[in-house]
């Protein structure tokens, strides 16, 4: 009898974060618990040495370097850890992929704040007729630069990041101000 292996805490902590932000993603519009605040467990359990990242942060930088990821321009990442966005138009330059290989689109992760900000309805695949949500922190333009990029299936997911929560907005999901 061969016995499997036990995982580590790391391991164990990646799990937890990925299968969070898988959740948030097929849930468009709800929040999700990560284990612990912030984007360097996003980084752990997202990035390796075939990936190529973009961030604002050091510290994320640094722990991106760890995994061996490829640290590139905005335009070249597969993921970008954006922190507090400033500026809509850098979703303008974001790969959304291309009509053989739609699925080559980025991964945006932002600071934001839940319950103030903009009032939005998201409606798409994973959402039960609609889902409503406030968020801010977000530079104005931020919504209107995001659907212009949107040709589906081409596009990115982004991912909204809030102390201990998440919320995924993948590419498929159409996204209303109120």
């Amino acid at each position: 009898m061969h016995a499997a292996p036990i995982p580590s805490e790391f391991e164990t902590r990646c799990n937890e974060v990925f299968d969070a932000l898988m959740w948030a993603l097929s849930r468009p519009g709800l929040r999700r618990a990560l284990p612990e605040t912030g984007a360097a467990q996003i980084v752990d359990a997202l990035i390796d040495r075939e990936c190529a990242v973009w961030a604002a942060d050091p510290v994320i930088i640094a722990r991106a370097e760890q995994t061996g990821a490829a640290l590139v321009a905005p335009a070249q990442a597969d993921h970008l850890f954006a922190g507090a966005l400033v500026d809509a138009d850098a979703l303008r330059g974001l790969r959304c992929g291309s009509d053989l290989y739609p699925d080559d689109g980025a991964t945006l992760v932002v600071d934001a704040q839940f319950d103030t900000g903009d009032a939005l309805r998201v409606t798409g695949p994973g959402v039960d007729g609609a889902e409503t949500f406030r968020v801010g922190g977000l530079p104005d333009g931020f919504w209107a630069a995001r659907a212009e990029a949107m040709r589906y299936p081409m596009g990115f997911e982004l991912f909204l990041l809030s102390g201990d929560q998440v919320i995924g907005i993948p590419r498929s999901t159409k996204v209303e101000v109120l």
